[in-house]
């Protein structure tokens, strides 16, 4: 399949877990398939982000709309009192954050001291936004502020997903060209979140019915089937289309359930 074909299939299992995020009622099922969603998307963006010929200007398009993003997600989760399920939705941060990371790691390849250089920055630069964030949540009266200043930041952690994510799409960023690595690397990964999952309540109700990002075991089929091919491309349909659904979604579920 193109990156195109992955984007849509991913796109409709996104929408399918927002459904069932944000509209009372829906069946599990919907979480089951969403968990496929999120993985794909860090494949295509490890892809993209290889191929593009300005990785500036695919960085800053991420951080804007993450920005864009968090802006709404504030101002919903501000606007119901007491929502059935708050906006927490966020992924161009995560994206943001991969990037940032791989070409940290791929400097330091190409220049290893001006890499280290860049690492310890960035590194700092997490500790002081940390803080900022957890500030932010102390003294700023508002719904989800601290997702919102971690938009704004690009903060590891108070991003869709935390660390573990970000760290999900660089693996799966490296391991891209290799099926047998990315076979392994992904497995592995999975398999530490399910390990997670069943330390937590290894009952198997729970893994099903709780704790089942393990699930996203089911998105590795998806990436082998990449042709390398990209497609028709579609850009801002996936741009446009995440923010807008999920708007929709949010107020559907508040005011008409």
């Amino acid at each position: 399949m193109t990156s195109t074909s992955l984007k849509v299939i991913a796109l409709i299992l996104m929408l399918l877990d927002h459904i069932g995020q944000f509209i009372p009622g829906t069946p599990l099922w919907l979480h089951w398939v969403g968990r496929l969603s999120a993985p794909v998307f860090m494949f295509c963006m490890a892809w993209g982000f290889y191929y593009t010929h300005d990785r500036k200007k695919y960085l800053l398009r991420m951080y804007f709309f993450g920005v864009g993003m968090g802006l709404i997600d504030l101002i919903s989760n501000n606007i119901i009192t007491d929502p059935y399920a708050m906006m927490s939705n966020n992924i161009f941060v995560t994206l943001l954050l991969v990037g940032v990371i791989v070409w940290l790691i791929e400097t330091r390849k190409t220049d290893k001291p001006k890499g280290n250089k860049f690492i310890a920055l960035f590194a700092g630069y997490q500790i002081l936004t940390t803080m900022l964030c957890i500030l932010a949540g102390q003294f700023v009266p508002l719904t989800g502020i601290m997702s919102f200043v971690g938009a704004i930041t690009g903060n590891v952690i108070f991003n869709e997903g935390s660390f573990i994510f970000v760290f999900l799409g660089v693996l799966i960023y490296f391991n891209r060209t290799d099926k047998k690595r990315l076979i392994l690397a992904y497995s592995l990964f999975c398999l530490a979140f399910f390990a997670l999952e069943w330390s937590i309540d290894p009952r198997l109700t729970a893994l099903l019915y709780n704790n089942y990002q393990w699930m996203m075991i089911g998105s590795l089929p998806l990436m082998l089937s990449y042709n390398g091919e990209k497609g028709r491309g579609l850009k801002y349909l996936f741009y446009i289309f995440y923010p807008v659904h999920i708007v929709i979604l949010f107020f559907i579920g508040n005011l008409f359930f």
